[in-house]
């Protein structure tokens, strides 16, 4: 498995600061918060994206996906989400990160299977440009559908490989499923897996990883155990959480962590 970390853990933070970080503490690729306050969002030109790219590629450190925040779900017209997600995978595209991050955002006056089949067409119609970008388009497990569960109703619908799933481990937990659950729902559509920590269901604060409740051990046995062999981004949401401790100085400790979590297991 190699490791990541989210920007979202460093908002507003320089490229060239991140890819210090990122080197000095020996993670492989970082996962980039596309929002108009980041350095990196859908309104950089072209000239901008090509010496992201080029900084990252010096560096010697990937781009693992854009995380955007389309709401797939979400009630209204399908026209301005497809935009949405377009400008996502374009700008995917353009840095040469495999995957995009989208969020289902079902609203409470939809019923399931409305939501349900309101992200399955519009990631059906997505996935055509998706698939011309080389890009993959991951529904997180977040919000309105949580679970594994919840979002295999929708992939199993699109059924389509260039649109799968990108596993955050606190909101299956927060759902009430085991990761035994969630590997066997979402392993024909896994991307890759945010993990975190917290101190509990009530307090969402985000931790060092191996901290707080979070299964972490016991989900990366079950990857390991599967044989699987994609990433693991520590997403930890600073951005929502300013008197979370800053997290360049829990980075190094998280990779030991993540190392000798995959060491045991294997």
């Amino acid at each position: 498995m190699r490791f990541a970390f989210s920007t979202l853990g460093v908002p507003g933070l320089p490229v060239p600061d991140v890819l210090r970080l990122a080197t000095t503490h020996g993670y492989h690729g970082v996962e980039l918060r596309a929002h108009p306050e980041e350095p990196v969002h859908p309104g950089l030109g072209i000239v901008e994206r090509a010496d992201v790219a080029a900084e990252f590629k010096a560096a010697g450190v990937e781009i693992l996906g854009i995380a955007g925040y389309a709401r797939v779900a979400a009630p209204g017209e399908d026209g301005p989400v497809l935009d949405e997600v377009r400008s996502l995978v374009s700008l995917a595209r353009d840095l040469g990160a495999p995957f995009v991050r989208v969020f289902p955002g079902g609203g409470t006056e939809q019923g399931a299977a409305e939501a349900d089949a309101t992200a399955a067409r519009r990631l059906g119609t997505a996935a055509g440009y998706a698939a011309d970008a080389g890009v993959r388009i991951l529904l997180e497990t977040h919000d309105s559908h949580r679970t594994g569960a919840d979002a295999t109703r929708i992939l199993g619908t699109v059924g389509h490989r260039q649109v799968g799933a990108l596993w955050d481990l606190m909101h299956t937990w927060l759902g009430g499923e085991s990761v035994t659950e969630t590997f066997a729902a979402l392993s024909p559509y896994l991307g890759y897996v945010q993990v975190k920590d917290i101190a509990s269901a009530d307090d969402t604060t985000p931790l060092a990883l191996g901290s707080g409740v979070l299964p972490l051990e016991e989900c990366v046995a079950r990857l390991s155990a599967e044989s699987w062999e994609g990433w693991l981004c520590w997403e930890y949401e600073k951005r929502w959480y300013e008197d979370a401790a800053p997290l360049p100085e829990l980075l190094g400790p998280g990779r030991e962590l993540l190392s000798r979590l995959v060491s045991r297991s294997g």
